[in-house]
């Protein structure tokens, strides 16, 4: 949950119980507690994972109702947490790349989330295992073709209102509209179906960090129970669902998910993430045809427009001679001016500075500049470069690792666009507490962060009863 979207929310008097003391069992009762529950796991045939806030808090992001949450201190009168990092470097969780690791081991069949945050998506949750009740606040869907557009920054808006972007599918071109609801907003059918669906299969629904109380939602686990299913909470907190489960564990959600990981003998996978940008070369013969004017852009590959947060500036040296002038581009979008001979080919270094959040300080690209754009357009199998770069990146866990993952020629103006995809961050989990390598450790121990894992890229999935979110009263 960023600052920003409780500031865009509209105001609502009533946004339920808040505040409420948090409950630590003594460690005897909570190690039988996980046994069981790692038990009813094993055991399970069709298991689903409902998740709240109390999941994203050991990423920096804090929750709504819990003693130092939004609303807690909104209410109190206190002010809000400062946030030490931007909303969408947060990592995923040990428990978020736990559910990950179950969902490929054939354990977890569904999750159902009512977190803006994206974490779950990022993570590697499968789209059509995922159900994102409220949104997610770096997705974009264009709603007369129904493709999702997954962004590495946080759009502008909530309320399903339009952006300031269009939908890049060449037969359609229709606004897109963020997904993140406001209070008034029903919950769209999409989401809400299937998430009905498995809950009514489930013979067990987990519920991890929340506090049941935001109506319809917080329903959804008790219609596993007319099929004998059973529901399993963990939070901190007691919740107004705590009689109808099985089980009631009042721990940290990580804790307690790295104790059942461990009695399950399953890994917790570790996390990569990897950003993509583009650099385009665009380039014109002077009027006596002796010279090319150039320009060398370093660019989103979301649009034209769109930022790019996770580089905060670029340095451009040469490495062909000293006599090209040496550059440091601060303001986006990052852009190159030069004029050289035209039959001259030569390499260009770019000096990536990252952003606060990211898992190193910089990486450097060399880049070939040569005039002859390539009519051809290779094929490159995306899939298999990215995997090569979580493989490399976690065998030897450290950032800036590159590749290239497209490239193109563009006709008018004369230019070529290659697509890079490098890993920003690298996280590792032990048994009991994430590891992060290099300073993403302090980074995300710090304060509020935000989201990795793929961006830009589109997801082509679609499923299409509804009911305005609400407090519990």
């Amino acid at each position: 949950m960023s600052l920003g979207y409780a500031e865009k929310l509209s105001y609502i008097e009533d946004v339920g119980k808040v505040g409420m003391s948090e409950i630590f069992e003594p460690l005897h009762v909570l190690q039988e507690k996980i046994e069981r529950l790692a038990v009813m796991i094993r055991k399970s045939k069709h298991l689903v994972v409902f998740t709240g806030a109390g999941i994203s808090t050991s990423c920096g992001i804090p929750d709504f109702r819990g003693p130092k949450g939004i609303w807690t201190l909104q209410r109190e009168g206190k002010a809000l947490p400062q946030a030490s990092l931007p909303f969408h470097r947060a990592m995923p969780s040990m428990t978020h790349m736990a559910l990950v690791e179950l969902e490929k081991a054939g354990i977890l069949q569904f999750v159902i989330s009512q977190n803006i945050d994206g974490l779950h998506l990022r993570s590697g949750i499968p789209r059509d295992k995922l159900a994102e009740l409220h949104g997610n606040s770096f997705m974009e869907i264009c709603t007369s073709c129904g493709t999702e557009y997954l962004r590495d920054f946080e759009v502008e808006t909530i309320g399903l209102k339009e952006t300031s972007r269009r939908c890049s599918n060449v037969d359609c071109g229709a606004k897109l509209r963020d997904t993140v609801l406001d209070w008034e907003d029903a919950l769209p059918p999409k989401e809400m179906n299937p998430a009905e669906k498995h809950c009514r299969m489930a013979d067990v629904v987990l519920c991890l960090g929340t506090s049941l109380q935001i109506t319809p939602a917080c329903n959804l686990p008790l219609k596993s129970l007319r099929g004998g299913g059973k529901i399993i909470i963990v939070n901190l907190q007691e919740t107004p669902k705590d009689k109808k489960a099985s089980l009631v564990i009042h721990g940290f959600v990580d804790k307690v998910i790295a104790g059942v990981m461990d009695r399950l003998n399953v890994q917790i996978p570790p996390f990569v993430r990897i950003d993509l940008f583009q650099v385009i070369l665009t380039h014109t013969l002077s009027s006596d045809k002796r010279f090319v004017n150039w320009i060398l852009r370093v660019a989103s590959v979301h649009g034209h427009k769109a930022p790019l947060p996770f580089i905060k500036h670029v340095e451009v040296s040469f490495l062909d001679g000293p006599n090209y002038k040496e550059a440091i581009l601060h303001k986006q979008p990052f852009q190159l001016k030069r004029r050289t001979v035209k039959t001259k080919i030569f390499e260009v270094l770019l000096k990536l500075i990252f952003s606060d959040g990211c898992g190193c300080v910089f990486s450097q690209i060399k880049v070939p500049i040569d005039f002859k754009v390539s009519p051809d357009c290779t094929n490159y199998d995306k899939d298999a470069i990215l995997q090569k770069l979580r493989d490399t990146a976690t065998g030897d866990p450290c950032c800036g690792q590159h590749e290239v993952i497209d490239k193109k020629p563009i006709s008018n103006p004369k230019s070529e666009a290659t697509v890079y995809a490098i890993v920003t961050n690298v996280v590792q989990y032990n048994k009991t507490t994430p590891e992060r390598n290099g300073t993403a450790m302090k980074i995300l121990n710090g304060g509020l962060n935000g989201i990795g894992g793929l961006n830009g890229i589109q997801t082509s999935w679609k499923r299409s009863r509804s009911g305005k979110r609400k407090p519990r009263t």
